[in-house]
């Protein structure tokens, strides 16, 4: 089970989806949150292959803290089409304190779990998760 050095537990299911996003690209992105009763992160969302940057950022709650995970595509100045796997940490500034402290305590646990991602981003508010600073951060 979980305790307060190592964060959350993280559930199969989360690992099992992540995979799925990576090797077999069944899901366009993957929200997870923290579920405080089971002391688990779980997964949230997933999004299908056909759904964008858009639609991602429409299912993250504009006050309470969020992984997430995205399957970016672009072309890169060569003209080669290329994927990166993102791992967002969102954080807004108006959720609740202890929602922070546990999002931020665990987070280093959940990425451990998640093998294969390429970026980080970090994010407390929209402005820092634009799809401008995605495509920049993927390139």
């Amino acid at each position: 089970m979980a305790n307060s050095a190592s964060g959350m537990a993280v559930s199969d299911e989360c690992k099992l989806k992540f995979q799925e996003l990576k090797a077999k690209r069944s899901f366009r992105f993957i929200t997870f949150k923290i579920n405080e009763q089971t002391q688990q992160v779980v997964v949230d969302r997933v999004g299908q292959p056909g759904e964008t940057y858009a639609d991602f950022t429409a299912t993250i709650p504009a006050d309470e803290c969020r992984y997430a995970v995205f399957d970016f595509d672009f072309v890169t100045d060569e003209n080669c089409q290329k994927s990166k796997i993102f791992f967002i940490s969102w954080s807004p500034d108006t959720s609740r304190v202890r929602s922070k402290m546990l999002y931020a305590s665990s987070k280093d646990r959940f990425k451990r779990e998640l093998d294969g991602y390429q970026v980080e981003l970090q994010a407390t508010e929209p402005s820092e998760m634009t799809l401008d600073i995605v495509k920049a951060r993927a390139l």
